[in-house]
Order: C-alpha cells, then sequence, then structure tokens
C-alpha cells in the first residue's frame, strides 16, 4: 500500500509539475498567468440536507426539551446522530462529477487542473486557471462565488495542575483516565509524528474503542506506513494540491503525508489530547511528566501545513471538510490568514464560512488568536461562531542566573544545570581564545562559537567560554547547538551567551542546554558581563597582549522551575481587539479574543523529525510559545464539555467556558496585559476585554455554568444578512437568500456571552436570553457601566426552573461624547452558587 502511494504520489507531482509548465505556456502570446481559485456553487452542500432534515424532524415535535428524568438538567438539543454525519459513499463522487461536467462546459477544449472537489461543508472546487477562466467561471449560472486563493500561517506539564484539572474538571469526569473519553478532536495543522508515546494506545488497561460516530481513515506513506493509527490516532489524512501547483512543495522536506516533518502540529495535539503521565526529557534532563487536556480523547489530524511554506486556503478548506465529513466533534485551528479578508466583511472569506457550516454541523471550533499583538485591531480571528482564544502565561517559570566574581548577579535564560556550587570558574572570550590572530580578521562571526577548529583548546578547557548571541542566531544562520558542541570539543566547563547589542528587545525562550550554560537575553545585563571581564584582564604593559584571565564566574542553572510568578497575564504578542470588521478596520460589534487560556513556555510532545525550533531538533519534547499553544488548551478543555453535555450546541459550549472565566491572577489581582514587544513586564497595565475576552479560563466551573447563552445557525444568518450590501455574498456562500430570514439583526444583538457596541448614538437597547441547564435557582443581577456610559439591566433579580429561558433587557446611554473604548461588566449571581460574567464594551460614545 505504501509503494502503491508513493507511486502515485510521484505520478501526481510529476503531472501537477508537467502541466503548470504547459498551461503557462499554452498561450505565450497572452503571457497566461495562472493561479488557484476556490468556486463554490449555489446548490447547498450535503451537511446543508441533514440539518433540513432535523428541523423537519423538529417541527414534529422533537426539538430542544428538557429531560426532567435526567438529574444533570443538560440541554437536549437535538443534533444529528454523529455516525449519520456522511452521506451515501456514492454521493461524493457524484458531485465530484457534477463539478468535473461543469469545467468541461465553461472551459470547452481548455486547460485546466482541479485539485479539490468540497462535498459537505461547501459545495464547490479548487481550481487552477488563469484569471480569464476564472471569469469565465463566474459568469455559468451554477456558480455562487469565485475567490482567489490565499495564504495561512501557523500562529504541557504543569498546566493541567495550574488549571486545577486533577482535583477538578478531571475528577468530575471521573480522573484522567475517562477524561475526554468519546469526543474526536480534528487539528488542521503541520501533520503529527504517531511514533510519540503521546499519541500512543496501550497505556492504559482501559477499554479504548473507536468512537461510532468517526469514519475517518488513515493514508499510508513511507513517513506514514500502516499502523500509524490506532484507537488514539483514529485519523490521519494530508492536503498539499495547492501548494504543489504553485511549485513550491518540497516532498523531502514536507513530506507528502501526514507526518509532521515541522514540530508544531505534534505540539498542538499533545496539548489538547495527549496522553497523561508521558516523562518529559530533553537534552537528557527530566522536566516532569506531560499531559493533554482531554487525555482520553481521541485525535484526527488534517495536515494543510507545511514548514517550507506555511499553507493556502484552498487546502485548509479542504482539511475541514474532511474533518466535518468524517465526524470529528471538535476542531482546533492553530493558523491564521497572512492577510485580512477583503471584501464587505471579513467574516466572508472561505475559512470562516466554511467553518460556519462546521458549526451548524454541531462542531466546535477553536481557532488562535495570532501572535499579531500587542497593537488594536491586531486580530487574526473574526467571526462569531469561531472561539477565538489569546495566550497568557502561567505561574512557572525556569530562572537561571550567572554570579561574577565581584558579587554582580546577571539573571538569564538556559534550560542548563549550574556549575559546582562551591567553586568559581575563569571566564574567557572567544575572541581571545583564538589559535591565531588571522581567523578575527577573516571570521567576524567567530566570537559565535560555530567551529571548534579555531579555538585553542588548552586556554578554554576547564573553563568558561564566552560567545555571542546576533542576530545570525534569529535567523537560524548560527545555532545554539552548534556552539555548545563546540564548547564541549574543547572541554569547557561550560558556556555564556551575551546578547549582542544589535538585537533589541529580543525575546528569548528557555533553551535545553547540555552542559552548564546560560544566555543572557539582556543587551545592558551583557554590557556588565563584558565590562566585568575587560576590566579584569590583565595585559602586557609592551604588547598589550592578555596575560591573565582574571575574571571569574559560576552558573546557577535553570532546570529547576520557579512556580512564585503572578499569572496569569496577557502575553505581548496575543492578538487584540476590537474585531475588525472589514478591511477599512472598521470595528465590529463583536467581542475578540473570546477568552485566553496557557500559551507561553508550553512544554508538550515533538516530531522527531521536527525543524521548526532547530534548539529541540531531534528532541521528543519542546518548550514553544504562542496563540497556537492557546487554542488547543480549549479544544481540550471543549471536549470535557461534551464529553459531559452531549447535546450542548457550539454556542452553548462557548458560553460556558466564557462566562464562567477568571478575571483575577493567582494572587487575586487584576490580570494584566503585556503593552510592548520591549521590556513588557515593565510595559503592562490592567487587561480589557479587547486583551483577554470574557478572561482566563476556568477549566472546572465551565463543567457547571449554571446557564448559558445559546445561539443557532439561522442567528448568524440572521446577523450576516444584517451586514449592508451582504445578501449576495450570504447567497454566493451559503446557497440561501437572505429574503427567507423576516428580519436581520445587529451583530450587538447577537446572544454572545458577551456585549460590544463599536458606535453608541446616544441611547442603544439589547437583549440576552440566558438558559438553565441546571437545578432551579434564583438570581440577582449586579452591573458596572463602561466611562460615559450609564447602564441599565432589566430584571434586577429573576427566578428560573430548570429548562426555563430569561431575557435580560440592557439600557446603554452614552453621557458624554468619547472616542476611546470603556469597559464593564455584568454578573449574575444565583443562590446555588453559579456565578457568570458578561463583559461590555463601548468604543465611540455620542451623547
Amino acid at each position: 500500500m505504501g509503494n502503491l502511494y508513493c507511486l502515485y504520489l510521484v505520478l501526481l507531482l510529476f503531472c501537477f509539475g508537467f502541466f503548470v509548465n504547459t498551461l503557462s505556456q499554452a498561450d505565450s502570446g497572452s503571457d497566461a498567468i495562472t493561479a488557484v481559485y476556490i468556486v463554490s456553487l449555489k446548490q447547498a452542500p450535503a451537511a446543508h440536507y441533514f440539518e433540513d432534515q432535523l428541523r423537519r424532524h423538529n417541527r414534529h415535535g422533537h426539538g430542544f426539551h428538557h429531560n426532567s428524568s435526567s438529574s444533570s438538567g443538560r440541554l437536549n438539543r437535538l443534533h444529528k446522530p454523529r455516525n449519520n454525519s456522511r452521506y451515501h459513499p456514492s454521493s461524493g463522487s457524484y458531485i465530484s462529477r457534477v463539478h468535473d461536467s461543469l469545467l468541461r462546459r465553461a472551459l470547452r477544449g481548455e486547460k485546466y487542473l482541479k485539485l479539490y472537489s468540497y462535498h459537505y461543508l461547501i459545495n464547490g472546487f479548487a481550481v487552477l486557471v488563469t484569471p480569464e477562466q476564472a471569469n469565465k467561471l463566474s459568469k455559468r449560472r451554477e456558480v455562487a462565488n469565485v475567490v482567489l486563493d490565499f495564504s495561512v500561517r501557523t500562529a504541557t506539564t504543569h498546566t493541567p495542575q495550574f488549571l486545577g484539572l486533577p482535583k477538578g474538571a478531571w475528577s468530575q469526569q471521573g480522573g484522567y483516565e475517562t477524561a475526554g473519553e468519546g469526543i474526536v478532536i480534528g487539528f488542521i495543522d503541520t501533520g503529527i509524528d504517531p511514533t510519540h508515546p503521546s499519541f500512543a494506545d496501550d497505556i492504559s488497561e482501559h477499554s479504548y474503542p473507536v468512537p461510532a460516530h468517526f469514519s475517518g481513515v488513515c493514508e499510508v506513506t513511507r513517513e506514514f506506513p500502516s499502523g500509524s493509527c490506532n484507537r488514539k490516532l483514529v485519523g490521519a489524512r494530508h492536503f498539499a494540491a495547492s501548494a504543489i501547483t504553485r511549485g513550491i512543495f518540497n516532498s523531502s522536506q514536507d513530506y507528502a503525508s501526514p507526518f509532521d516533518g515541522d514540530g508544531h502540529g505534534t505540539h498542538t495535539a499533545s496539548v489538547a489530547a495527549g496522553n497523561h503521565g508521558i516523562p518529559v526529557v530533553v537534552s537528557g534532563h527530566h522536566f516532569g511528566n506531560a499531559s493533554g487536556m482531554a487525555p482520553r480523547s481521541h485525535i484526527a489530524v488534517y495536515k494543510a501545513l507545511y514548514k517550507s511554506f506555511g499553507g493556502f486556503a484552498a487546502d485548509v478548506v479542504a482539511g475541514i471538510d474532511q474533518a466535518a465529513q468524517d465526524g470529528v466533534d471538535i476542531i482546533s485551528l492553530s493558523i491564521t490568514p497572512n492577510r485580512r479578508p477583503p471584501g464587505i466583511a471579513t467574516f466572508f472569506n472561505p475559512i470562516d464560512m466554511a467553518l460556519l457550516s462546521a458549526v451548524k454541523a454541531g462542531i466546535f471550533v477553536v481557532q488562535a488568536a495570532g501572535n499579531t499583538g500587542p497593537s488594536p485591531k491586531s486580530m487574526s480571528s473574526f467571526s462569531p461562531w469561531i472561539f477565538t482564544v489569546g495566550a497568557a502565561s502561567h505561574d512557572r517559570a525556569y530562572a537561571n542566573s550567572i554570579i561574577l566574581g565581584n558579587n554582580v548577579t546577571i539573571p538569564g535564560v538556559g534550560l542548563a544545570p549550574g556549575t559546582d556550587t562551591d567553586q568559581m570558574y575563569t571566564l574567557i572570550s572567544a575572541v581571545h581564545a583564538l589559535c591565531n590572530e588571522t581567523i578575527l580578521a577573516n571570521d567576524m562571526y567567530v566570537g559565535e562559537c560555530q567551529d571548534s577548529s579555531n579555538f585553542n583548546e588548552e586556554l578554554i578547557q576547564g573553563n568558561l567560554l564566552i560567545c555571542s548571541y546576533s542576530i545570525r542566531f534569529v535567523l537560524g544562520l548560527s545555532t545554539i547547538k552548534q556552539a555548545l558542541e563546540t564548547a564541549k570539543n574543547l572541554s569547557a566547563a561550560g558556556v555564556v551567551f551575551y546578547m549582542d547589542p544589535y538585537v533589541i528587545g529580543f525575546q528569548l525562550n528557555p533553551t535545553p542546554l547540555e552542559i552548564p550554560g546560560i544566555i543572557i537575553p539582556s543587551p545592558d545585563d551583557s554590557k556588565i558581563l563584558l565590562q566585568y571581564y575587560n576590566s579584569s584582564l590583565e595585559r602586557d604593559g609592551l604588547s598589550r597582549k592578555i596575560v591573565r584571565f582574571g575574571a571569574v564566574a559560576s552558573i546557577s542553572g535553570g532546570l529547576k522551575a520557579n512556580y512564585s510568578i503572578t499569572a496569569p497575564k496577557v502575553m505581548y504578542y496575543s492578538a487584540r481587539g476590537p474585531d475588525p470588521e472589514d478591511s477599512s478596520l472598521d470595528d465590529a460589534d463583536i467581542m475578540k479574543p473570546n477568552l485566553i487560556a496557557p500559551g507561553n513556555l508550553i512544554w508538550a510532545a515533538w516530531s522527531s523529525l521536527g525543524t521548526d525550533s532547530v534548539e529541540f531538533q531531534g528532541e521528543s519534547f519542546a518548550m514553544m510559545s504562542g496563540t497556537s499553544m492557546a487554542a488547543p488548551h480549549i479544544a481540550g478543555l471543549a471536549a470535557l464539555i461534551k464529553q459531559k453535555c452531549p447535546h450542548f450546541s457550539p454556542a452553548a459550549i462557548a458560553s460556558a467556558l466564557s462566562t464562567t472565566a477568571s478575571l483575577y491572577d493567582k494572587s487575586g489581582g487584576p490580570i494584566m496585559a503585556q503593552r510592548a514587544y520591549a521590556n513588557p513586564d515593565v510595559n503592562q497595565s490592567p487587561a480589557t476585554p479587547f486583551d483577554m475576552g470574557s478572561g482566563f479560563v476556568n477549566a472546572t466551573a465551565a463543567l457547571d455554568p449554571g446557564l448559558i447563552l445559546d445561539s443557532t445557525y439561522e442567528d448568524y444568518m440572521s446577523f450576516l444578512c444584517g451586514i449592508n450590501g451582504s445578501g449576495p455574498v450570504v447567497l454566493n456562500y451559503t446557497g440561501q437568500n437572505c429574503w427567507v430570514y423576516n428580519s436581520t439583526i445587529g451583530s450587538a444583538d447577537l446572544n454572545l456571552p458577551s456585549i460590544t457596541i463599536s458606535r453608541l448614538q446616544q441611547s442603544k437597547t439589547v437583549e440576552r436570553t440566558v438558559t438553565n441547564i441546571a437545578g432551579n435557582e434564583t438570581y440577582k443581577v449586579g452591573w458596572s457601566a463602561p466611562y460615559g456610559v450609564s447602564v441599565k439591566v432589566t430584571p434586577t433579580r429573576f427566578f428560573i426552573g430548570t429548562g426555563e429561558k430569561q431575557i435580560l433587557t440592557i439600557m446603554f446611554n452614552a453621557t458624554m461624547n468619547n472616542s476611546v473604548a470603556s469597559f464593564g461588566r455584568i454578573g449574575l449571581f444565583g443562590d446555588q452558587g453559579h456565578k457568570l460574567n458578561i463583559p461590555l464594551s463601548v468604543i465611540l460614545k455620542f451623547s
């Protein structure tokens, strides 16, 4: 099977290359240029037919109801049984033939290449054509929309404890051995390393069946042989057709298979659903045991991103479409677009609209906010049906330091052992330990310690070698690993890296070092080290040659974790709101991000051939930072909610996570947000909803929110149809006419667990409907108004029975003219202990 697939791949690559070449030369007189276009048809996709059948079924009395015999009081919304999520096997091939027929009729006798047929969430296809051919397709009556393909990019040993899972959410689910069982999380990412123990299915004696509702398959290739999948890793495919047509796909580096040649996908999958209790050993040092948030969840991988070029929307949409068709329960995307989508609204792009159909099919969708912070409007995840996650710190840090002979201690980073505690070692700069003086003249980068043959071993042996850390390390031209190899070859007692003054404000993550060592990330601290070193040199009075190295130091080591820091805080790189509604940066009445979760310095599984971080190459775990790491935390926690409340809609899961979020850090103070890339811990202030959304995720409280704010696909459609001039675009993407919706709603009127008003013209009234999923309870309502606004909420007290609904009416009045965003909150306090938080944001105010 593997050999046949490899032969198929070779033929595919050859044919793509030949086709692109001949197509480009087909009309040399007109210099025809080809590109990939995503074409959607007016006929609704397969998933929509199932929903139509459900609606007809619901009209016969089988819709939302409360099961009075259930002590949990859960929502019992009739979703389609997930094992029916795939249509008849012949349907896909039939739709594909319909697409082929349309292309033949529209482009009679002309060359083109169809890359994908989308069957399930979108009825359409991706095709490589010229702009003229794309124009011909757009004029066909069957065609709704033609969009140029665009690029996308990739945007834990302790976090389960920091989130309180062992004694909280896990214990409620029967312990880690059952946490997330029966739930399938689909990852649109860079693939997975199936050999990693985080994805083994034999570490527990408990039965571990593949969920019956899932029907995905595993590709078999040379890198991903038969047997790679199991009861844990239940599906794996790759999508690269759009990349291949561009001639940028490197099969030896990117792997035309689900195997992860980058590391990113392996990391994110293990954060969400990696096995519990896997030892984290890096550079021979043990850093504890790792676990995913939902360690008994199942993993399905849809590789659509690659190390060398990122990815393209056509491939991502193909992965999303397949994931929904396979029957995943949750989709996790640690990816964001490289540019803000053009058009009348950011929500109208192929990825977001495919995800809207996924939500319609009952799939909870999580996306990273992006790593483009801390500036306002830097958000890269836009739509209200997508749960957007920002990155926060947690309370574990690894501190390292060097103690100089003059009793000055300099902080630094480096997951390294220390030198002997009772001994000081001589410091020797690399540029003062050369074999001959001509080396420095010939190699201006010799101080980076990349080649041991340049140095005098007798001078360095048993001493601390000082190396420079320049921009070349940032660019990957020089590496820490190579410098360590140099130090070991020269028998150095350890290595000290100082920061080149030209590397300004660079944030350096802890890096594994096999021998005693430290990296000093501050240029100012680096100057202190060098001043001490240079002032301690003794030189010959005539020749000025160094006759004695007088500087000494010891390294404390950075292997021991420190849990005393204030956390969480919003990281400087985490993208911020307000949510841009369109390419002209008008603000949407939608709060983004939705939430923050641990995303900084996260230990998780790493691919054996992962190259995304050169410092962790060859390791089985890596410490990474980004909103990419925060999103799978939420995907895993959503699996726990889905396991407990299988009938929850995606919006209900989002509400449970949002309304129970924490507003305070570990010490009881307000959560802080870093405001600058340089010196972020100095430049910080209290976080607002545009920094942290509803707050920091509270995993245990989210399993018992008391009340939820629910939304349906029809609500999202009414919102989209309410955008000025959106009718044709909505029809193009969904195949549905806006006139079907008798009334439209603004984004502020969506039943979201937050309220955002971008322009408050004197006054505005909005409503929120809460549904009780717990026992009978009486709630009191309190609020704090945003500055420059008066707020009134009615009722201020209400009783709500199990399964009942209550409408809250919120009236806003501008009390001044002000263009600075201000924030408030509504709190709902139940007499049975439930507490809900609804953040308020008002930007422009006109009194």
